[in-house]
C-alpha cells in the first residue's frame, strides 16, 4: 500500500488554525489507521501555477495516493472512506446511508453555515441568513435526538465531516438551542483520533512559527 500524502499550507495565521481542512483528512487516516504523511505548500505561493495545478482554487487540503490526484476535502473523504471499513461500511445499504449523510453534510449544512459565519464577521444587526442556518440545525437536531451516529449505527466519515463543520467556534456557540447536536459534536470531538489530528495541525504551524523566527 502507497503510502498518503496530505497537502496544506506550512503556515497561517492564528486565526484559522485548528480549523485548516486538511485536518480532516488526518482525522480520517487516524481514525482508519491508514499511515500517511504531510507535505506543505508554502502560503505565500498558495497562487503559483504548480499549486494551481494541483489545486486550481489555490486552498488546501490536497490528497496523493500513489497516482492518484485528489482536491477538496469531500472528495479526499471519500476516497480514504474507500479505503477504510472503519470510515464507511461495506453493505450496500451502510455504504448508501454514509454517503447520503457525507454529501448533506457538505451541500445541505455547510453551503449555510459558511455564508452565514462570513456575513457575521461584520457583525450586522440582522444576520439575513439567520433563519436558514436555524430550519438546517433544527432538522439535524431532530435526527440526532433519536441516535447517536447520523449513518449505518455506528461512527463513519459522515459523522467526522459533520462535526467538523459544527465544530468552528461561532457555529457552536450557537448550538445552545440544540442539546443533541451538543452532545454530538462533543462526542465527536472526544475521540482520540480527533484529538491527535488537531493537535498534529496545531503543531504543524507552530514548527513554522519557530523556523521562521530563527
Amino acid at each position: 500500500m502507497s503510502e498518503l500524502t496530505i497537502l496544506t499550507y506550512d503556515w497561517v495565521p492564528q486565526g484559522p488554525r485548528g480549523y485548516v481542512r486538511d485536518v480532516r483528512l488526518r482525522w480520517a487516516c487516524e481514525e482508519a489507521g491508514l499511515p500517511y504523511s504531510v507535505s506543505s505548500v508554502r502560503f505565500k505561493d498558495r497562487t503559483s501555477p504548480g499549486h494551481l495545478a494541483r489545486q486550481p482554487f489555490a486552498q488546501v487540503p490536497a490528497l496523493e495516493d500513489g497516482e492518484i490526484r485528489l482536491f477538496e476535502s469531500g472528495a479526499c473523504l471519500l476516497h480514504l472512506a474507500e479505503k477504510s471499513e472503519t470510515l464507511m461500511p461495506r453493505d450496500p445499504v451502510g455504504r448508501a446511508d454514509t454517503l447520503q449523510w457525507l454529501i448533506s453534510g457538505l451541500n445541505s449544512v455547510e453551503m449555510v453555515s459558511v455564508p452565514w459565519w462570513f456575513i457575521g464577521l461584520s457583525a450586522p444587526a440582522e444576520n439575513p441568513l439567520e433563519g436558514w442556518l436555524a430550519s438546517r440545525l433544527g432538522r439535524l437536531e431532530a435526527v440526532l435526538a433519536t441516535r447517536d451516529w447520523l449513518a449505518a449505527g455506528r461512527f463513519t466519515v459522515a459523522d467526522l465531516l459533520m462535526a467538523d463543520i459544527l465544530r468552528v467556534s461561532r457555529l457552536r456557540a450557537a448550538l445552545g438551542p440544540y442539546p443533541a447536536l451538543q452532545a454530538y459534536v462533543a462526542r465527536n470531538l472526544d475521540r482520540p483520533a480527533f484529538r491527535k489530528a488537531l493537535q498534529d495541525q496545531l503543531d504543524h504551524f507552530s514548527a513554522a512559527d519557530a523556523a521562521r523566527a530563527r
